[in-house]
């Protein structure tokens, strides 16, 4: 005998159970948190323009790259327009809502989150967005302790 079952959500745990299962045990559909609901709308609309101009509907090229990129020299930007603020780390990181740990590792030059950029952007009044050119770099991880080979250039430019 088959029975049809649907995926509940029962404490942290995702489940599926039959109807009859279901009104016994109170299970209600699966359903997302309101928080989470409204943070995945604000991301399906994003307010700057993403890396990617469509989202593959047919007839669109998703590969067509957007006007803007991130600088190279954000962490500069970013060190310089706190410093010109005359805040400290944790200043700017009260103003963000951000830990010290993340305002400390963006001025050291590793890429934060979109949204922690956009805080950076809105706090400090600095752009970290530049017009995109058509040259490529390559930027090699500082904590490797390899570097980069002749191999890893010649993979690149294939």
């Amino acid at each position: 005998m088959k029975v049809a079952v649907k995926r509940v959500k029962t404490g942290k745990t995702e489940v599926a159970a039959c109807g009859r299962c279901v009104d016994k045990m109170n299970l209600g559909p699966k359903e997302t948190a309101p928080g989470l609901a409204k943070a995945q709308s604000m991301h399906a609309r994003p307010s700057h323009t993403s890396a990617y101009a469509a989202k593959g509907k047919k007839g669109k090229d998703i590969m067509l790259k957007a006007e803007k990129e991130l600088a190279a020299d954000f962490g500069k930007r970013i060190t310089n327009a706190r410093k010109a603020k005359g805040w400290n780390h944790a200043t700017l990181g009260k103003r963000m809502a951000e830990t010290v740990n993340i305002i400390k590792a963006a001025e050291s030059g590793k890429r934060p989150t979109d949204g922690v950029l956009k805080k950076f952007e809105r706090v400090l009044g600095i752009s970290l967005w530049v017009i995109a050119s058509e040259e490529t770099t390559t930027q090699i991880d500082r904590s490797s302790s390899r570097g980069m080979t002749l191999g890893d250039y010649f993979n690149d430019n294939k």
